[in-house]
């Protein structure tokens, strides 16, 4: 029963609560309640349940894979339509030139990336649930394609040098159609890895993915990036390197042709690098009073195309450019399968990291803005996108961050607006690419690199998980160096198997506590944390805050012992050399007897009076006399009396998820040791999975039955007062009265 009442002179609590009930073990508590009757249902059923359609059932599905037909009927034009058109139009102008820069970086020729910021971004629309996110090109995918490319179609294959000719031309245009053969075949199996993980439901994998492992990966592919750019930037020859120590071969590269440097081009680059920088400060200074934001990368592509053509940079100067850039779509084609298997590791790390990346910004903007989004459909969307464009020369696409927030902070409110940046890309596609072919390279390298600022700012998460977690700083570097030196690929594997090893490492080794009662209340509490905690003499309570399984189960049992000051072995070995030590005393008192028959025997012979020789050895701490009576059963018990004030232990399970069967044979281990030495161990707090999982390891029998298993904290305390017995006032003030 329970009681609430005002409680008036207490400022902080208002109210307190008073409840009268028995105490609960386990077994009495599942024998006065009645479960739910579950028939369980066969795998025939299963599958004619889920194959069974209805018409809501079959609306349900189409809506769910389709989430464009929901949302589109109901689009308010009034309300929707100026903000998206003028946020497709910001974004569009941004997807121009970081469609052809990011092509530059996927070592590919600059329309594929025109024709990446079209197809998927079209077939989001209509797939994709998030409102805001911007599809297309991004720095750290089109990093990933362009290491496979390179690694698949290198220069060396093509015999290409330095010197400029017509063979060389010739044999470059054969380089890159063999490279957009490998783009697109990594671009067609990563979409059919999401696509199938999606169908599949596996959109959880994106968990495994932290955000310290995701910010610290980015942070190194951002070095990655800008490495590459290096040589565009300067205007310096060099080979493309991809795979383990990548970044130092660059670096090398580099530096040993720095004197090569085409001064024209870096004039031009840094030239651009300072504008566009401006360009952002201005904009995220004066974002409040801007009603969009200042396109400065269209303006520069625009003004650095203008100088281009009226210099004649690339004659004059020997600027490289674009060059030719075709005119209208390209055919559909079938990509080259025969490049699977040696892309598909690949294949797979790109289809992981572009999910992640698209669905966490998806997160972002979604709790921003008061909806949901589903992982699963976010899976299957690029799975689309990817598969489906890649049959249109397309390289792997996911969000991009920088255009995302231009999209969302311009008004944007759904995907029309990248229907609209997507038809933008489109004009420039089938009319007037061409006017960028005299567009310098250098402006594209400085695109990226300036686009890779906030990246680099991500290094200041160092001092910031120094602050909150050392094992997410960890987390952070071994990811940042991994994929600094190992590659992208290997370095994105590595990093995810140490946030593995982590997870192991925390539930390995918990934290072990042990708890007391606030005076008055049912309510425990760490007895190391709080002064008002006092503990119930003679017993204790145990708390870990990990399950309890294969990993972690000799370190429970150890912390057990040392935080309860109770070792069943060391008790047992301190009682053995008391039963031994009382062996011995009786041995030596029994021969004191001996020896004073035989002394009376002999002086009776010469005398009838006599002395008893008091010879004997001392026997606990008394001189034994001849008549000394055999030890009596209180004896016995004075010399085994208990070497430990502690007569019960409570194993508080409230945090515990799971057992397995180690868990289980340990914890069945730790109960019967403590029983031998008098120490009675019960269990409370645990949840309905533990004890199904307690009952299928075969934990429960004749030594280890339920009534061991206690509701709550409270109720076992309560049932080891009774063990325990207290004459103590101070400790019977500790519990909540039961009447």
């Amino acid at each position: 029963m329970e009681h609430l009442q005002e409680h008036g002179e207490c400022p902080v609590q208002s109210q307190m609560y008073c409840v009268e009930r028995p105490v609960y073990n386990q077994e009495v508590l599942q024998g006065q309640l009645h479960k739910k009757e579950k028939t369980p249902r066969s795998l025939s059923q299963k599958i004619a349940h889920s194959c069974r359609c209805s018409s809501k059932k079959a609306k349900s599905h189409l809506y769910s894979f389709l989430p464009i037909l929901k949302w589109l009927p109901r689009y308010p034009v009034k309300k929707y339509l100026l903000g998206d058109i003028v946020s497709g139009i910001s974004t569009g102008v941004m997807q121009l030139p970081q469609g052809l820069a990011y092509a530059l970086l996927a070592a590919l020729p600059p329309v594929f990336g025109l024709y990446s910021s079209f197809y998927p971004v079209f077939l989001y629309t209509f797939f994709g649930t998030s409102r805001h996110i911007s599809i297309g090109t991004f720095a750290v995918i089109s990093l990933m394609i362009g290491g496979v490319v390179v690694r698949e179609a290198p220069d060396e294959m093509f015999n290409i040098m330095e010197s400029n000719s017509t063979n060389n031309t010739d044999l470059e245009n054969a380089r890159d159609a063999m490279r957009v053969k490998v783009a697109v075949a990594v671009t067609l199996l990563s979409g059919i890895i999401q696509l199938s993980l999606g169908l599949l439901r596996f959109g959880f994998v994106a968990i495994y993915l932290t955000e310290p492992l995701v910010r610290g990966f980015t942070t190194a592919a951002a070095v990655h990036v800008f490495t590459s750019q290096l040589k565009y930037l300067l205007g310096i020859k060099t080979k493309r390197y991809s795979g383990a120590l990548s970044v130092v071969y660059s670096l090398t590269a580099v530096l040993s042709n720095i004197t090569k440097t085409n001064i024209a081009t870096l004039v031009v680059g840094l030239i651009c690098i300072v504008l566009l920088l401006s360009g952002k400060e201005i904009n995220d200074r004066f974002k409040k009073k801007l009603p969009v934001p200042i396109p400065m990368e269209i303006i520069v592509v625009i003004i650095a195309t203008g100088v281009s053509t009226g210099m004649n940079l690339s004659n004059t100067y020997g600027v490289d450019i674009v060059g030719k850039i075709p005119k209208g779509l390209r055919a559909p084609a079938v990509p080259d399968i025969s490049l699977i298997p040696a892309v598909f590791i690949d294949a797979l790390a790109i289809a992981i990291v572009g999910f992640s990346m698209a669905v966490s910004m998806a997160k972002i903007f979604a709790l921003k803005h008061g909806y949901t989004i589903d992982g699963n459909q976010e899976l299957i969307a690029l799975g689309i996108c990817n598969s489906t464009g890649s049959f249109f020369q397309t390289f792997s696409i996911t969000c991009s961050m920088s255009r995302s927030l231009v999209q969302e902070s311009t008004g944007g409110k759904t995907q029309i607006a990248g229907t609209l940046s997507s038809i933008m890309v489109l004009l420039v596609i089938v009319a007037i690419g061409y006017l960028f072919e005299p567009l310098p390279q250098t402006v594209l390298a400085a695109i990226v690199m300036v686009n890779l600022k906030g990246m680099f700012k991500q290094f200041g998460d160092v001092t910031h998980f120094w602050r909150t977690s050392k094992i997410e700083l960890a987390i952070w570097v071994v990811a940042f160096v991994a994929s600094v030196f190992l590659g992208l690929d290997y370095g994105l594997l590595t990093a995810v198997a140490f946030a593995m090893v982590t997870v192991i490492y925390r539930t390995q080794s918990p934290q072990y506590r042990i708890l007391g009662q606030i005076p008055h209340t049912d309510i425990y509490c760490d007895v190391e944390e709080y002064e008002e905690v006092k503990e119930y003499p003679g017993i204790k309570i145990f708390q870990a805050n990990a399950s309890l399984y294969f990993a972690n189960s000799e370190l429970y049992s150890s912390a057990l012992k040392k935080k309860t000051g109770v070792d069943p072995c060391a008790v047992w070995a301190v009682k053995r050399k008391a039963q031994k030590r009382h062996a011995k005393e009786l041995k030596q008192t029994n021969e004191c007897k001996m020896q004073a028959v035989l002394k009376l025997t002999n002086d009776m012979e010469t005398s009838a009076k006599h002395e008893v020789i008091n010879d004997e050895l001392p026997l606990n701490g008394k001189a034994a006399d001849a008549n000394a009576p055999d030890t009596s059963p209180d004896e016995l018990e004075h010399f085994m009396k208990p070497v430990t004030d502690v007569r019960c232990i409570i194993l508080d399970f409230t945090p515990v998820n799971f057992v397995d069967s180690v868990g289980a044979k340990m914890l069945k281990s730790i109960i019967k040791e403590y029983e031998e030495v008098g120490v009675f161990v019960c269990i409370a707090g645990c949840s309905g999975p533990v004890l199904d999982d307690l009952t299928r390891l075969n934990f429960f029998e004749k030594s280890t039955t339920r009534d061991l298993l206690f509701h709550s904290v409270h109720d076992a305390v309560l049932s080891c007062q009774l063990k325990v017995g207290s004459t103590s006032q101070d400790a019977s003030d500790l519990l909540v009265s039961t009447l």
